[in-house]
């Protein structure tokens, strides 16, 4: 009876410790899961959480400085191109450029001042810009319209390159007025 006693024992705390040691095993694999997920989460995604989608033309409004150094087919050769500008989004699918030149092959062609053009972003923050009279681009409008990429499409066959715009604080009272070089 006393050995009956004693395996019954020894088999109620093995199963004790079983139990113990599998919820334990249990709670680090969830832990490490969820460090895993936390750590393993893009800083898009993390953003995207922040601003959350969808997008559209409201989501780009206020003056953003665009650079691009690329190439421009230019009479069947490709020669340096170089730009910078400030292109206001209004908020509403139009656009003005309060500043701007463009560099081809050394030669400053273009002063891209009071430019107007139009845009268009879709859901997924994709989207079109067309500034009159100059080339067209596919845009895409990062997390918190912090920063637009745009890809010239156009004239056919377009320039090589990407250009990013990033958006400019605004620093006066009024951030719908046209602003000028000496605001930027």
């Amino acid at each position: 009876m006393k050995e009956l006693k004693q395996k019954e024992t020894i088999t109620m705390k093995t199963k004790l410790t079983k139990t113990i040691m599998s919820s334990l095993a249990f709670t680090c694999a969830f832990g490490c899961l969820v460090a895993a997920m936390a750590l393993g989460t893009s800083s898009t995604a993390r953003a995207t959480a922040r601003f959350p989608q969808p997008c559209s033309v409201q989501t780009l409004h206020g003056l953003y400085v665009w650079t691009f150094d690329g190439y421009e087919n230019f009479g069947g050769n490709f020669v340096p191109k170089a730009v910078m500008q400030g292109l206001r989004f209004n908020g509403d699918g139009t656009t003005f450029n309060p500043f701007g030149t463009v560099n081809i092959g050394g030669t400053i062609i273009i002063d891209a001042t009071g430019g107007v053009g139009t845009y268009t972003v879709a859901a997924d923050c994709t989207g079109t810009l067309s500034i009159t009279g100059a080339p067209t681009f596919n845009i895409y409008v990062g997390p918190g319209a912090q920063q637009v990429w745009t890809l010239e499409t156009s004239p056919n066959p377009a320039g090589i390159g990407v250009s990013v715009g990033t958006a400019v604080p605004c620093r006066s009272k009024n951030c719908s007025a046209v602003t000028t070089t000496s605001d930027v």
